[in-house]
């Protein structure tokens, strides 16, 4: 294959080579040339003609396909510095803190996310709970607030005086002295779960980088992974052919990829330029793998908006999962659950949930999702009717087996999904994801099954306020004045004779998992019931935070056809009432100690918006 591949090179640049000069040039006997030339013109690749004593080669068709593909899979060859089991152990970590941001009087890694605990605080902490003492951080604006975490930590601050003027790779570059082995780069506005640390250190390639599903901050670094490595890094979404996920800020380097990134960064000429392109660059040649943790809990913060969803939203939602994170006590539940030895249960990764808790668990080298339930949750739902209806799930295909269900406890065993990815509010929004929730719920929707009970939403509604009063929670001020417009909007389904259908009732993307084969997956059927179809549109449509076309869209996938009036109609009142019923769950939770930030303020204010839209477009 070389030798063909040399000669067909050779007379590309010139076609009438004779087979001596191809000899000469190639260093090459001139019978391996003459012989391999007869090969390639048996085998249809080259055609020649003679013309005043010489000999001219052309390619034909079948030819020129020969050489632009041979030429593609060597290009495709990457070498590996290191791909075995016994990797090094990481001791070293380089986090990147220099950077500007105006919105702030100090560095970002230096605002408080609770009780005097800073961003890089925890992120310190984090580094040294998975064994990494010596940590490198590159300071640049504002410096001087890094002075007591220096002394706290017993940490190397390297200062880059030229912050203004350079991107990260600048900052980076100034670590070449103390770096002595493969290390960790964390960039120092990022608020992460701790497993995002643990889970890349595990990875079997020396150097790899932290992916997740797009999160639409429109500031993405997106990755296209090709063979399993890292093949393209961009900001501009129209420049890769296919997007594997989102770039976290989390890299593993090898020292000699790292070396590598400064040999390419030797001829710069451009000081803005950001590491993660030198990576890129690196990658061309060697091979980068990559983890990717499609649920992971994170946050980049680049301005007061940004810091304000992390206290509010995402830094509670964090914590929030991690404390509730137990080894010892998962591992009891799956031992009595299943009657096992607990060495057959060699790891358990937390995997999302927002009610309840979910593990992905290792038992005897199979895969299985372990689900325990939140706090509090056994007053909230029966777990009764949700064994039966997940159960008649599997039964039509739109949910995996159940090999464990505790109808007292709740605690479900089930088989993981193969290379399950969770739905994200952006990944959402691409249309062959659409189509494919629309396929899955018109599967339910349509199906013959009949579940035993009804989501009742004005029973639930009545429920919680009566978990409010026995954990003397403290309601919206104005809640009974909008409860009353709640109810006037919600007797207008009576007059629409509505069929009630199979229906999940609890359509948040999170639920929604697609396999390694794209089939999609409907989970966790607490709420499920008898219903009309048109509620799990509209809360699909909500949680995902869907524009109106993109609502049109997903309507018309689930019809076939454009939504007449009344189904508008239903969807905004099922959206009213969603928002309703969520935010006064919400205000449960809380009175018994959760902590959700304004996640049920913000759904109880959108649903006073949408009732002014109701009375404006039907009253």
């Amino acid at each position: 294959m070389s030798k063909k591949l040399d000669i067909l090179k050779a007379l590309n640049e010139n076609n009438f080579l004779s087979q001596r000069a191809i000899a000469k040039k190639l260093n090459m006997s001139l019978g391996v040339v003459n012989s391999t030339l007869k090969e390639l013109i048996d085998e249809g690749i080259l055609n020649y003609i003679r013309k005043n004593n010489k000999v001219k080669y052309s390619f034909t068709d079948k030819g020129i396909n020969y050489l632009a593909n041979s030429i593609k899979e060597s290009r495709n060859i990457k070498i590996n510095f290191s791909n075995d089991s016994d990797q090094t152990k990481i001791k070293q970590a380089v986090i990147l803190a220099a950077g500007v941001c105006k919105d702030f009087d100090r560095p970002v890694g230096l605002l408080n996310l609770e009780n005097d605990l800073t961003l890089i605080d925890r992120n310190i902490k984090t580094l040294k709970e998975n064994g990494i003492q010596d940590i490198v951080v590159i300071v640049g604006y504002k410096k001087e607030y890094y002075e007591e975490i220096k002394n706290k930590y017993n940490i190397t601050l390297i200062t880059n005086d030229k912050y203004k003027w350079t991107g990260s790779m600048s900052s980076l570059s100034l670590a070449k002295g103390f770096i002595k082995e493969d290390f960790l780069l964390i960039e120092n506005d990022l608020l992460f779960e701790d497993r995002a640390i643990s889970t890349v250190l595990k990875n079997k390639n020396s150097s790899c980088l932290l992916i997740t599903s797009e999160t639409g901050s429109y500031d993405e670094d997106f990755v296209e992974i090709k063979n399993g490595f890292l093949y393209k890094i961009s900001k501009d979404i129209h420049a890769l052919n296919k997007i594997n996920g989102e770039m976290v800020g989390i890299c593993k380097l090898s020292y000699e990829v790292f070396e590598k990134m400064l040999e390419e960064y030797g001829e710069n000429e451009n000081p803005y330029i950001n590491y993660e392109y030198l990576l890129f660059d690196v990658a061309r040649y060697y091979n980068i793998g990559y983890e990717k943790i499609d649920d992971l809990i994170w946050f980049e913060i680049d301005n007061m908006m940004h810091y304000r969803n992390v206290k509010n939203y995402v830094y509670p939602t964090l914590k929030r999962k991690e404390l509730e994170f137990k080894i010892s006590s998962l591992k009891k539940y799956i031992v009595d659950a299943l009657k096992i030895k607990e060495e057959l249960i060699t790891e358990i990764i937390p995997c999302g949930g927002m009610t309840n808790k979910n593990y992905k668990v290792t038992i005897d080298e199979k895969l299985y999702i372990l689900r325990v339930p939140g706090a509090g949750t056994e007053e909230m739902i029966d777990r009764n009717i949700e064994k039966e209806n997940a159960e008649l799930g599997y039964k039509i295909g739109v949910d995996a087996k159940i090999i464990y269900f505790d109808s007292i406890t709740g605690i479900k065993i089930s088989e993981y999904i193969k290379d399950a990815e969770t739905l994200t509010p952006m990944a959402a929004k691409k249309e062959n994801n659409m189509k494919a929730v629309t396929d899955i719920l018109r599967t339910l929707h349509n199906s013959d099954i009949k579940f035993n009970n009804k989501f009742d939403v004005l029973g639930k509604i009545k429920a919680y306020e009566d978990l409010i009063k026995k954990y003397e929670g403290e309601n919206f001020s104005d809640y009974d004045k909008v409860k009353k417009d709640v109810m006037k909007i919600y007797k207008s389904l009576e007059y629409m004779n509505l069929e009630d259908r199979p229906c999940h009732n609890d359509t948040v993307p999170e639920n929604f998992i697609k396999d390694s084969n794209d089939k999609m997956h409907l989970i966790d059927w607490e709420y499920s019931g008898m219903n009309d179809p048109m509620w799990d549109l509209s809360a699909y449509s909500i949680e995902c935070r869907f524009t109106d076309d993109e609502e049109e869209l997903l309507l018309k996938l689930y019809l076939g056809n454009d939504p007449d009036g009344d189904t508008k109609k239903r969807i905004l009142i099922h959206k009213i009432m969603q928002d309703f019923l969520w935010a006064i769950w919400t205000v449960v939770k809380e009175a018994k100690g959760d902590h959700f930030g304004t996640y049920g303020l913000d759904r109880y204010n959108r649903a006073k918006e949408n009732i002014k839209m109701f009375e404006e477009l039907y009253d």
